[in-house]
């Protein structure tokens, strides 16, 4: 079994309307390069990577796509990353000196959710995903 890594979102996120790409990798000790596939509609793209990961030592890394359309843009984003990153590490070591561990995951907490989740879903026959590409595309051409 693999691991899956997605943002946790809020079912009224925009982000959720962004085209998905998924990020498969090596889990462990093996070496290759990474495979990026998408773009695909977030539920596409969690239900595909989910089955992968079910059934392989993979890593999924499902996340949005940024539709960018300028250099100023994708810098934004860029800083927008680093300050995040830069963020979760001043929380991180202040939770290693203080013993503040309120931003940690509890892991007690994070095995309850998965007794409450609905269970893997079902993966997206190849006209819904041509369906949905197509919806990314009208998406991407009406800005």
């Amino acid at each position: 079994m693999g691991a899956l890594v997605t943002l946790d979102l809020p079912s009224d996120s925009p982000l959720s309307e962004l085209p998905w790409i998924i990020t498969f990798g090596p889990l462990g000790d093996d070496e290759w390069e990474p495979v990026v596939c998408g773009p695909y509609e977030r539920p596409h793209a969690l239900a595909l990577a989910e089955a992968l990961v079910a059934d392989d030592e993979l890593m999924a890394v499902v996340e949005p796509l940024i539709p960018a359309v300028s250099v100023d843009q994708i810098r934004g984003e860029i800083a927008a990353a680093q300050l995040a990153a830069a963020d979760e590490t001043v929380q991180v070591e202040r939770a290693d000196l203080y013993g503040d561990y309120e931003d940690t995951i509890d892991e007690e907490e994070l095995a309850a959710e998965d007794d409450h989740a609905t269970g893997p879903l079902p993966v997206p026959e190849v006209a819904e995903l041509r369906a949905g590409f197509a919806r990314i595309a009208a998406q991407l051409t009406d800005g």
